[in-house]
């Protein structure tokens, strides 16, 4: 994976954006972005995601979105661009899109990378920013193909927190048809299936996206959706109203965990850290 190599079409293109939408007022975790994470602060750790991700696809620039000008002023001192976006914008998508609006040359692609998501591999970023320069899609976010052990946990998990985790349905071409709370498709004869193949046919879905910015605009002008209100799932908006969602099938991320709402996350996180490795800087 590298950067485009006509150089010469890659200069007059607008570069595409990364940004990390970072809010100060968690309910559960105040203050997010600066909690400490492992000797690191939890944006540091975002930031070197994007930055290595920009390093793989080129062509792309990294800021950081805040409400709070503590957030800024750390994102500053870690030597990344931050942009002061209005506390009133509920959703990483909605401040990835201000600050997109206020940029000197227009991005043709915005990437969310949450704030909050520091095990997110620089390679999967890469790959959603390749996929849409590749094709006509207006979104691109990644899958990870379940084995029937990571299946079963999967259920496991959701008897207890039935909204925990959110599965695809994705089409021959790789357009998702569906994103749900619950677990797409419904496996008949799952036995046989077992046998026959060491893979199930569920994807569970990670939570990056890298948006056309024309789709983006248009999601932040249309009302949630029927079914986006009924699952809690903002991505539903886009299939509600006809714009393609392309889903990137990845390998499942070394540290398996999606993201930080608690200080119990952030105990997780570096029990993880410790067990696994740190992949900061990897």
């Amino acid at each position: 994976m590298s950067a485009p190599a006509d150089g010469a079409a890659s200069d007059r293109r607008p570069p595409d954006l990364i940004v990390i939408p970072a809010r100060f007022g968690s309910t559960r975790l105040p203050g997010k972005p600066l909690v400490t994470i492992a000797g690191r602060t939890l944006l540091e750790r975002v930031v070197d995601v994007g930055r290595r991700a920009i390093a793989l696809a080129g062509g792309a620039e990294l800021v950081v979105a805040t409400d709070d000008r503590r957030i800024a002023d750390h994102a500053q001192a870690l030597g990344c661009e931050a942009v002061m976006t209005d506390a009133a914008i509920a959703s990483g998508s909605g401040r990835a899109h201000a600050a997109a609006l206020v940029r000197e040359r227009a991005p043709g692609i915005v990437v969310n990378l949450q704030g909050d998501a520091p095990f997110v591999p620089p390679a999967v970023v890469a790959r959603l920013v390749e996929a849409l320069r590749c094709s006509t899609a207006g979104v691109a976010t990644p899958v990870v193909r379940l084995d029937w052990e990571a299946l079963d946990a999967l259920r496991a998990h959701k008897a207890g927190s039935p909204f925990s985790g959110t599965t695809c349905a994705r089409l021959a071409d790789g357009h998702a048809a569906w994103f749900s709370k619950t677990i797409l498709p419904a496996i008949r004869d799952e036995a046989t299936l077992r046998g026959r193949d060491p893979l199930s046919p569920i994807y569970r879905h990670l939570g990056v996206y890298a948006y056309r910015r024309d789709a983006l605009a248009r999601f932040e002008a249309l009302p949630p959706g029927i079914y986006e209100a009924i699952e809690g799932l903002e991505q539903l908006r886009f299939l509600e109203n006809g714009i393609d969602v392309t889903t990137v099938e990845v390998p499942a991320p070394r540290h398996p965990m999606s993201g930080i709402d608690s200080a119990r996350d952030v105990a997780l996180a570096e029990e993880l850290i410790a067990r696994l490795g740190d992949p900061f800087g990897a």
